[in-house]
């Protein structure tokens, strides 16, 4: 009987799915952008802040002072007034997810940011309960 188990067990195994070495859910997401003479739009602006769940006021402050360039959103794109390129453009944006999305301790990006006081934020992770402090 065991050998008949044992068969079965194999035949089992056989027909399982490959495991899956890739667990993460989160994709770092890309701009989606062009050029249109000085100026570097962002198609997708609105869509990527809603995914990493920030507000588009501070993805902008962010990119303005890394970037140093002036933005303004118009619905939902985000007008650089000078040529970028993609590069430098989703580099910027990874920093940002890094910084400001993903947790420090578990590497989820289920956080939200809170003030409490005095232009102080914190980064509180909703998957683990870490926090930690970010800079503006």
């Amino acid at each position: 009987m065991s050998s008949e188990y044992e068969k079965m067990l194999d035949e089992l195994y056989a027909k399982l799915p490959e495991k899956i070495t890739h667990t993460e859910r989160f994709e770092m997401p890309k701009f989606d952008y062009f050029v249109e003479g000085n100026r570097t739009i962002v198609k997708n602006f609105k869509a990527i802040c809603d995914k990493i769940r920030r507000e588009p006021q501070l993805l902008i402050k962010y990119l303005t002072k890394e970037l140093a360039v002036p933005a303004e959103m118009q619905g939902e794109r985000l007008i650089l007034q000078r040529k970028m390129s993609g590069d430098i453009l989703n580099k910027k944006l990874e920093d940002f997810i890094n910084t400001y999305v993903i947790c420090k301790e578990c590497k989820r990006p289920d956080t939200r940011i809170q003030e409490i006081g005095r232009g102080v934020r914190v980064l509180i992770c909703e998957s683990c309960g870490a926090r930690k402090t970010v800079k503006d």
